[in-house]
């Protein structure tokens, strides 16, 4: 049975008044608190980290910023900087050996030795600027993989079309822009991926098409164990349903289904294996997903943090794990991102209410 937890807030009082936390419902033993204030929060990214604290890095959509969050060795949130501005849709953050590199749409840009230099951010380097120019589902979620491969998902520039190669599709390629590959195709619209703990494979969320009606297609979490795979856009949604316009040109049983059919329209965005200790042991390894919630439907779905348990590789069940950003059809935040501490705790982005909560666990 789901209960109501007290909130602890970390903000100041005036913070916390802004935001209705004590709506949020949660599984019995867990918390949420305010962590920080960030404008328009989207992907988030772990920087380095040493005996006094780290960075969180905080990339917007519709902001045009990239913020930087310091955190003591308790993992209490401190200043945030704004370390860049101008920029088009930088959602997208990835954190490497220093650097922070940032999807701007049609470029990625990367920032040296950033942790050191949050007062001073230094001029960014291209690493590549011949990605796509297209703003409709042009912002990226990108992270660099177990193969040390940048991961760069291209949307479809569109609602339903066939635009070929590289749109619909994940890119992956080096860390300075070169060997640039088509990883997945058949995807619509990913902003959220994770590898598996267990095996390395690449789960990711892929939002579904619109104007089919409220509740078709499903929005999906797929698998993709190795190169090569299409998951079916713009010719099947969800496995089994043949798209309207484009479902005569293929079969829906060329394609690889949907590890986990979602909500429909729930616009699940960033996704993260739980990997921390901090949870009891049902959630090691399993994910954690930011549905943003839905625009187009006569009734709103999504607004919470989705939890789809994996056993040997196969998604076994999709539930709510955090909810109450929606309230009677009016929605006070949008959760976009997910992140695990090093604590074990967990991070959610809100781009709506322009905050980052910390979600942790006592036994009750």
């Amino acid at each position: 049975m789901r209960q109501l937890f007290a909130i602890a807030l970390l903000a100041c009082s005036a913070c916390a008044g802004a935001l209705p936390l004590e709506t949020i419902r949660l599984p019995p033993g867990f918390a949420i608190e305010l962590w920080a204030r960030v404008d328009n929060a989207r992907q988030m990214a772990l920087g380095g980290r040493d005996e006094k604290g780290g960075v969180l890095y905080v990339g917007s959509r519709g902001a045009g910023r990239v913020h930087a969050v310091r955190f003591d060795a308790n993992y209490r949130a401190g200043s945030v900087t704004r370390i860049a501005e101008g920029l088009p849709m930088p959602s997208g953050l990835a954190w490497k050996d220093g650097s922070l590199y940032v999807g701007a749409v049609s470029r990625i840009l990367r920032y040296d030795d950033i942790d050191r230099r949050l007062d001073q951010p230094p001029a960014p380097v291209v690493v590549t600027d011949t990605l796509p120019k297209d703003t409709h589902h042009g912002w990226k979620f990108i992270a660099f993989g177990p193969d040390g491969k940048l991961y760069v998902p291209v949307g479809a520039p569109c609602n339903i079309c066939d635009p070929g190669d590289p749109y619909a599709s994940i890119l992956r390629m080096n860390g300075d822009g070169s060997g640039r590959e088509v990883f997945a195709r058949g995807v619509r619209n990913s902003v959220g991926f994770d590898w598996s703990p267990v095996d390395g494979a690449l789960w990711f969320t892929d939002n579904g098409r619109d104007m089919l009606g409220d509740d078709i297609p499903p929005d999906e979490l797929n698998r993709a164990p190795r190169a090569g795979l299409h998951f079916g856009y713009p010719y099947c949604h969800g496995g089994d349903l043949p798209d309207p316009e484009f479902g005569t040109r293929r079969k829906c049983g060329e394609f690889e289904p949907p590890a986990q059919k979602l909500g429909p329209h729930v616009a699940g965005l960033g996704m993260r294996f739980y990997t921390g200790t901090m949870f009891p042991a049902e959630y090691r390894n399993q994910i954690f997903i930011a549905e943003h919630g839905s625009w187009n439907r006569s009734k709103k779905i999504g607004y919470r943090i989705a939890l789809v348990r994996v056993k040997d590789g196969r998604a076994v069940s999709y539930e709510n794990f955090a909810s109450g950003w929606l309230q009677n059809e009016s929605a006070w935040g949008r959760p976009a991102d997910v992140l695990v501490l090093p604590d074990g705790s967990l991070l959610v982005a809100d781009d709506h209410a322009g905050a980052i909560y910390r979600i942790s666990y006592r036994k009750p």
